[in-house]
């Protein structure tokens, strides 16, 4: 059992037509047939959307997005049309809403990992691979790969896992031309940011991305783009292979969960309690402070 603690109820604004409630955003279609995201505060771990929001996450979820989309413009465009609220929208929508274009969404996640962790480190432990790629002996949580690789996985409803799944499976799925593209793509996009990042103190250790086709059959990068809940960033001035890393997102919730002080067993089917104040407000720091580390800008 997963999923949302307590589902919200979409915001019903007059000339849209809403779409999808996800785990962070709605989506809503307007009446020229464009998409009008809109990024809640809402945060997930281990599957469940909680019932507590971290202030701002949304408005910094979209602003790091839109700085993202605007470096990366000449390796693939975006989805962005415009950031202008649509009329009779919510006054807090502002800040947290794009207009974007409606795309054939690819039906996979495209994950490039420069670090081992996570999923990933998972499966190296058990095979000395990472989707079927061989990795070399000796690698650790936290080491640095020898070179970065795309390894795909399958796109999860909400309150279920996403999948690894090998490159070969991917091109199966949706034929070897776009396989190879999309894995050029994220490659390519990947490097630029990592090193952005990394000029600015940050590592970023593996992300993921989606991409659709527009009705040109142009590749394009769509959702949110390089964000914490999107990414893994690491403070390079604490990286060290061996252990887990410290991290800019949303870790001091995933730790207070399943500590005591929670009282919640993840392994039950019960759903997870209220954050307390000081986790909010810990959590909403590192949002922040990645989004500063990272563009260099001011948050406010």
């Amino acid at each position: 059992m997963s999923g949302f603690v307590e589902k919200p109820e979409p915001r019903q604004v007059p000339g849209l037509v809403h779409l999808h409630t996800g785990k962070v955003r709605e989506l809503y279609q307007n009446e020229a047939g464009d998409l009008v995201m809109v990024a809640s505060d809402r945060v997930s771990a281990y599957d469940w959307v909680l019932p507590t929001e971290i202030p701002d996450k949304g408005r910094v979820l979209t602003r790091l997005s839109l700085w993202w989309f605007d470096i990366l413009a000449d390796l693939v465009p975006s989805h962005v049309l415009s950031t202008e609220l649509p009329a009779g929208a919510p006054a807090d929508w502002e800040g947290r809403t794009l207009v974007c274009k409606s795309l054939r969404m690819v039906p996979v996640e495209c994950v490039a990992r420069g670090y081992l962790t996570g999923s990933g480190l998972a499966e190296y432990e058990q095979t000395r691979t990472v989707c079927g790629l061989a990795l070399p002996e000796g690698l650790v949580d936290g080491s640095e790969l020898p070179a970065p690789i795309f390894t795909p996985a399958t796109k999860a409803a909400v309150g279920d896992h996403d999948e690894n799944v090998s490159y070969e499976e991917v091109a199966r799925q949706i034929g070897a031309e776009t396989a190879a593209l999309l894995r050029q793509t994220t490659l390519a996009v990947y490097g630029r940011a990592r090193d952005i990042a990394r000029e600015r103190g940050v590592i970023l250790a593996d992300t993921k991305f989606e991409f659709g086709f527009d009705a040109d059959g142009g590749l394009v990068l769509a959702d949110e783009v390089l964000t914490p809940d999107s990414s893994r960033f690491w403070p390079a001035s604490s990286w060290e292979p061996g252990r887990p890393q410290l991290s800019y997102d949303k870790q001091y919730v995933r730790d207070w969960l399943t500590s005591p002080a929670s009282g919640w067993d993840r392994r039950s089917e019960q759903p997870p309690p209220a954050l307390p104040p000081e986790i909010v407000e810990a959590t909403r720091a590192k949002y922040l402070e990645a989004y500063e580390m990272i563009t260099g800008l001011p948050w406010g």
